[in-house]
């Protein structure tokens, strides 16, 4: 079976009414896969906290206190678009314990893959900055967890939200031992992303965009994602693979602007599963990040799960 990793924590992260990122993104989905008779075909498990010493992995005490801190006086904004509610220091240091949490399963062997049903999302958040939407940056967490403990040596992260992960590339743009790529709607939000933009020093050659206009058809969407994940995989032969798996790309997409189908997300899932099976004895950890179509979100999440769960 496939981890679903939850907790309702999530939900009390609160970032104020008409907010896109919004509890009722996981309360609809939950929902939705309860109703689908999906949610008890999942090991569902809950999270636990990422310690100070793990979130130190990637962001430091002073960027993490300053979180805390806000939360612990009520609440204020990093941003225009980010926002610290009195919980959510709370939701954010479990989300980003939530893929921990996944990864320590599989290594042990309890599955091979696992879905994180998260918020605050994370790829944005570089490590010393909070933005758009994003507190910690979970993924990123979760690479250097998977180093530090377990002692393998690559990882790769797959991110295809509809925005570049920014956060994340700035954390291993200069490491040989992360391999990031990133297809995105460009120019878009937050303005980095560059096809020429693929590493420095050592880790030249190590990060891959793949900048889309929005007028992108689906069936290109998946063909260039198949080309990409093959070619990078191949020749970096990853030991365990993380997936930013943002929704905004969907068609529908309030804030997306791209033009991927639901069933697509079915497509993409298999080609990071198969690239799994081929170099990392199938192991996936997929983290939610964007996606914005509170109806639609859910029926993306479950063609996603569904496919993890064909494995």
């Amino acid at each position: 079976m496939t981890l679903l990793i939850y907790d309702d924590i999530f939900l009390q992260h609160d970032t104020g009414v008409g907010h896109p990122e919004n509890a009722q993104r996981l309360e609809n989905t939950v929902r939705h896969l309860k109703e689908r008779g999906l949610w008890e075909q999942l090991t569902v498990v809950r999270p636990r906290a990422a310690s100070i010493e793990e979130i130190g992995l990637v962001h430091p005490q002073a960027y993490r206190e300053t979180i805390k801190k806000i939360a612990d006086t009520g609440g204020g904004w990093l941003d225009a678009d980010t926002v610290v509610s009195a919980a959510s220091y709370d939701a954010a240091i479990h989300a980003a314990g939530a893929p921990l949490t996944a990864i320590d399963l599989i290594m042990k062997g309890k599955e091979k893959n696992a879905f994180c049903l998260v918020r605050p999302p994370g790829h944005h958040a570089t490590p010393t900055r909070g933005m758009g939407f994003c507190l910690f940056n979970n993924a990123a967490i979760a690479a250097r967890y998977i180093q530090s403990k377990y002692r393998l040596e690559r990882v790769f992260i797959a991110d295809w939200d509809v925005h570049h992960g920014n956060g994340t590339q700035d954390t291993f743009y200069s490491d040989p031992t992360v391999f990031y790529c990133s297809m995105h709607r460009y120019p878009f939000y937050p303005g980095s992303g560059r096809k020429d933009e693929t590493g420095q020093g050592k880790g030249k050659g190590f990060t891959i965009n793949v900048p889309l206009p929005a007028d992108t058809l689906s069936k290109k969407y998946t063909e260039l994602f198949t080309d990409v994940m093959e070619q990078s995989a191949a020749q970096f032969s990853p030991e365990f693979i993380i997936v930013s798996a943002g929704f905004d790309t969907y068609k529908k997409d309030p804030i997306g602007g791209l033009n991927v189908e639901i069933e697509d997300f079915r497509t993409l899932t298999e080609i990071v599963m198969k690239t799994a099976e081929r170099h990392c004895h199938g192991r996936v950890v997929s983290c939610l990040e964007g996606g914005y179509h509170l109806s639609d979100l859910p029926s993306c999440i479950e063609t996603h799960l569904k496919a993890l769960l064909r494995r």
